[in-house]
């Protein structure tokens, strides 16, 4: 199994024979590993993508307070040739994304005084974006490759702290409902001595919204160590989780001052496990469905207004 499927080329957007990420979803995702001045470039371009390819480089350094030097580098950092590529780039991204026309904010904070219904509808549209975005980005020949190796192993293990944490619940529940042998460890040491314990074979998935979750690493880590293949969900392609995992798979979720581990990043892992479990449950359907059609039936009685069968009954 090829290892370090990750980083530089596919998760940068340069796979071949297929479609690059979106620019503006690959500058987001790469915003943390770039330096501050360069950090500076990107806010400008994230914020207005029509306007910065209207920009010429002086413009745009003079803007973002830096020289263009700087923005030439910043060019090179997110993997174009030079600012004339990229111009021409946030040209086709700004003609193809269709902004609303109404109060919604796209992509940033809800302004002071905004009203429930400017709240309501910004929010269902930033992270309907986050789900669009992420399913264009992700790597259906990864994704093929984890899938086969989370049905070929015996054991399956999936991390992940704070809101992550409630997505690794999700994942482990949904495999442990077809059957898989599937285990998620809210508590710290129980997670490292249980991927201590992991071997050749099984699967590991680690989940981080900001790739840097301290806990999340070090149990990625440690199972990597015992020889289990590593899988690394984050929005960060170059995020020190990345170091520790043998494939890795991108969200495209945007967080903002009030929204910090909001549901758009919620949604958008969530669209990658839901990806990765029916790619196991459409690899073993006949299992998957006994599972299922048993499971529900254990359950169905549990529901009110539904007859309670047991065992003796006509």
């Amino acid at each position: 199994m090829a290892k370090k499927t990750k980083v530089s080329e596919e998760n940068d957007g340069a796979r071949a024979g297929q479609e690059p990420a979106g620019l503006i979803v690959q500058i987001n995702g790469l915003l943390p590993a770039l330096s501050p001045a360069e950090q500076r470039v990107a806010r400008l371009v994230l914020a207005d993508p029509a306007a910065s390819a209207r920009r010429t480089i002086t413009d745009l350094s003079a803007a973002a307070e830096t020289s263009e030097a700087t923005v030439i580098r910043f060019c090179r950092s997110i993997g174009m040739s030079g600012y004339p590529q990229l111009r021409i780039r946030l040209a086709a991204e700004a003609a193809r994304r269709v902004e609303p026309t109404d109060s919604r904010v796209v992509g940033g904070d809800i302004p002071p005084g905004a009203d429930m219904a400017q709240i309501i509808a910004t929010i269902a549209f930033n992270d309907a974006r986050a789900v669009e975005e992420t399913a264009e980005q992700l790597d259906p020949e990864v994704c093929d490759k984890i899938v086969d190796a989370l049905v070929k192993a015996s054991r399956v293990e999936v991390f992940g702290a704070g809101a992550s944490g409630f997505v690794a619940a999700d994942f482990q529940a949904k495999l442990h409902r077809i059957g898989r042998v599937a285990y998620y460890w809210p508590d710290l040491h129980t997670s490292l001595t249980s991927a201590a314990l992991l071997g050749p074979g099984d699967v590991a998935l680690g989940i981080s919204h900001t790739g840097t979750t301290a806990d999340t690493i070090d149990v990625l880590e440690r199972a990597k160590a015992a020889g289990a293949v590593t899988v690394a969900l984050t929005n960060f392609p170059r995020s020190p989780i990345c170091d520790v995992a043998d494939f890795v798979l991108t969200t495209a979720a945007r967080e903002t001052t009030y929204r910090s581990g909001a549901m758009a990043s919620r949604l958008a892992q969530l669209t990658v496990v839901d990806c990765l479990f029916v790619g196991v449950a459409a690899r073993t359907r006949t299992r998957a469905r006994k599972a299922l059609e048993v499971t529900a039936e254990a359950v169905r009685g549990r529901r009110l207004g539904t007859t309670r069968r047991r065992s003796g009954d006509a």
